[in-house]
């Protein structure tokens, strides 16, 4: 029995359980990773210290460049690198992971089998989705062109009937993408993605899904009164739910009560 559960099962009637502790995988990137943490401070009704979500994070910039990997075939495999990096957050107390990196996801293999679960960014996103929309659901990704050569969203969408609606500017997208790795302000990358978004309703999109973290920095340079999904929002709900024992919950959150923020 781990000391959390130890503790979870010495508490007197009169407390509150124990919050679990969510391990987190981060760096990736660094901006993203913090982003993740406020979310999670503010989706959080707290009076007190006490009152927050307990986060093990291990924030490691320097996990192989998941882009070149996927788009070039080149640099060193973030996989080992990223299960080495859940086993150290497993060992040191987490009792679930989260990956707030969408294009990471492509290497979820990695991070099975460690123990505790894994609180899947891209499956519950489309579970979301399906429920507020159904299926037919045409979904514009704000993403990296790595989500899309590495199909990261293709087995989760295919079996719930959406249908993945990518930019036919994939360049563009990542050069704001990168543009906010190098500076979270940047003035032109909001500018990027309204510009990209734009293109995708034009093309019949019923709902646009901010699929990178770094994208989640500007996910409200949307167009007034598009639809919009942030997969981070959903994930910051599973690890709020999982750490309070709801594990269940974030099955029903909807898009359209998170949005954009």
């Amino acid at each position: 029995m781990t000391e959390q559960q130890v503790r979870r099962t010495t508490q007197t009637p009169h407390q509150k359980p124990a919050l679990r502790t969510v391990g987190v995988l981060g760096g990736m990137g660094p901006e993203a990773t913090v982003l993740l943490m406020s979310r999670i401070i503010a989706a959080t009704p707290a009076r007190d210290d006490c009152d927050h979500i307990p986060l093990l994070v291990d924030h490691n910039p320097q996990v192989p460049s998941r882009i070149r990997a996927l788009l070039e075939s080149e640099g060193d495999d973030p996989g080992p690198v990223l299960a080495r990096m859940a086993a150290r957050l497993v060992a040191a107390g987490a009792e679930a992971l989260a990956l707030p990196c969408n294009t990471a996801h492509a290497y979820a293999p990695a991070l099975r089998g460690v123990g505790v679960p894994f609180l899947d960014m891209i499956e519950m996103t489309a579970d979301s989705i399906a429920a507020d929309y159904g299926a037919g659901c045409r979904v514009g990704l704000l993403a990296s062109p790595a989500v899309e050569r590495a199909g990261v969203y293709d087995r989760a969408f295919a079996t719930r009937g959406l249908v993945p609606v990518f930019t036919n500017q994939p360049d563009l997208l990542l050069a704001a993408i990168k543009r906010l790795k190098r500076d979270a302000q940047d003035p032109q990358a909001p500018d990027i993605q309204q510009r990209i978004a734009r293109d995708l309703l034009g093309r019949g999109c019923d709902l646009l899904l901010v699929s990178c973290t770094e994208l989640s920095l500007i996910s409200h340079a949307v167009p007034p009164g598009a639809q919009v999904c942030d997969s981070l929002d959903l994930l910051v709900a599973a690890i709020c739910d999982f750490s309070r024992g709801d594990e269940g919950a974030f099955d029903s959150t909807s898009c359209d009560s998170i949005g954009a923020s």
